[in-house]
């Protein structure tokens, strides 16, 4: 099990990134929250680290805090809720926020992410209630990672943008919408968290 890497940042394409250790990269995904707290290309960084095997491929998940990894562990337990929902969730709330929607009975809140729906809400609040003591007391611990410096990167940011929001699983109409109005003169990871920030308040 490949629990963490500590290497330099070799490419960043949300929700995917490449972190270089020792001269082997590693692919990973990270949800957005994860994604937008990183250092610039280049730079070095250190990871939680989820590993998931499958038939078909072997899968890594990257996580800029121990809580937020050991809630994406505590998702994926949840009947009907694999990884891919799991980084969605994270995506659009912290920790802190998932618990409050959980605590609060806040199912409305949850199923304006992607992928859940009413009856997923409602399970994820009932089976999530039991699993707090594991996590909560250092779900509004700081990030591991360095903040990015949110200068836009020499390519198209909002397609870039737009295409990991699709990835998070929001139809591309959706994506569009969320990406309305939102100041194109920053990193493609600022505008994917201005885009899920807009679609959770509105």
């Amino acid at each position: 099990m490949i629990g963490r890497i500590n290497g330099f940042l070799l490419e960043k394409h949300p929700p995917w990134i490449v972190v270089d250790v020792h001269g082997v990269g590693y692919e990973l995904e990270a949800s957005m929250n994860t994604l937008v707290a990183l250092p610039a290309v280049g730079e070095n960084v250190s990871m939680y680290t989820h590993l998931t095997i499958r038939d078909d491929a072997h899968l890594l998940y990257g996580f800029g805090r121990e809580q937020e990894r050991a809630l994406f562990r505590a998702l994926i337990k949840v009947n009907g809720v694999g990884p891919k929902l799991a980084l969605a969730i994270l995506s659009g709330m912290d920790e802190a926020a998932f618990m409050r929607c959980v605590r609060d009975d806040d199912s409305k809140a949850l199923t304006k992410l992607p992928g859940v729906g009413k009856k997923t809400a409602e399970r994820l609040i009932i089976e999530m209630r039991d699993r707090f003591p594991e996590w909560e007391n250092a779900a509004d611990a700081p990030l591991a990672l360095e903040a990015a410096n949110g200068e836009p990167a020499p390519r198209d940011t909002l397609a870039d943008a737009e295409a990991a929001l699709v990835s998070l699983g929001y139809k591309l109409t959706e994506a569009s919408k969320m990406l309305a109005d939102i100041n194109p003169k920053q990193s493609t990871e600022a505008i994917i968290k201005a885009a899920l920030t807009k679609r959770m308040t509105g």
